[in-house]
C-alpha cells in the first residue's frame, strides 16, 4: 500500500515538472521573433609561424528584435573550389542587445590535407578567380533558436577582388 502511494507521488510530481516545463518553454517563444542577420564582412590570412595558414574571419550580425541575446556560439566551415580548407567553432561573445549589431571576430586554421587537395587541383587546372562558400551555425540560446548563414562568392588570386557576382544564400 505504501509503494503504491509513493508511485502516485511520484508520477504526480513528474507530470507537474512536465507541465511547468511546458508551460515554461512556451512562455520564452516570442511570436515576432525575426531571425538575426549575419553577413560576412571580412575573410582574411593572418601571418602564419607555420605551416599551416591561419584566417581571420569577420562576421556582421545585426539584432532586429527588441530584446537582445547572448551569442552561445558558432560552428562554421570555409570551402574554396569545393575543398573543404576551414572548419573551427567560437565561444564567449558579447551580449547583443535589442535592434543594434556587433561585428565579431573568429580565428581558424586551414585544414593541412584539404589545402594540399586545394593546391594540387589549382596546379591542374590554374585559375586567377576562386569560388568561395561560407556557411555557419550560431548559436542564439532558447529553444531552436539557431541561425544558419551561407555565403557564396570569388576572389581573386591577384588582390583585385573587384568581380561583383559575390551572393548571399
Amino acid at each position: 500500500m505504501m509503494m503504491l502511494k509513493n508511485c502516485r507521488l511520484l508520477i504526480r510530481f513528474s507530470l507537474m515538472c512536465f507541465f511547468s516545463f511546458t508551460l515554461l518553454s512556451c512562455a520564452t517563444m516570442d511570436p515576432n521573433y525575426e531571425q538575426p542577420t549575419v553577413t560576412l564582412k571580412s575573410f582574411r590570412a593572418l601571418p602564419s609561424e607555420g605551416i599551416i595558414p591561419s584566417f581571420e574571419i569577420r562576421l556582421n550580425i545585426l539584432n532586429p528584435n527588441a530584446a537582445s541575446f547572448q551569442l552561445e556560439g558558432i560552428v562554421y566551415t570555409i570551402s574554396i573550389q569545393g575543398h573543404e580548407v576551414v572548419k573551427g567553432v567560437g565561444k564567449d561573445f558579447p551580449v547583443i542587445e535589442g535592434y543594434s549589431e556587433e561585428t565579431i571576430k573568429l580565428t581558424a586554421a586551414a585544414n593541412l590535407f584539404a589545402g594540399a587537395r586545394l593546391v594540387m587541383n589549382m596546379m591542374d587546372s590554374p585559375s586567377e578567380v576562386l569560388e568561395y562558400e561560407f556557411e555557419a551555425k550560431l548559436d542564439t540560446g532558447g529553444f531552436g533558436r539557431s541561425t544558419r548563414i551561407k555565403e557564396k562568392g570569388v576572389f581573386r588570386l591577384d588582390g583585385k577582388n573587384s568581380i561583383p557576382d559575390s551572393k548571399t544564400h
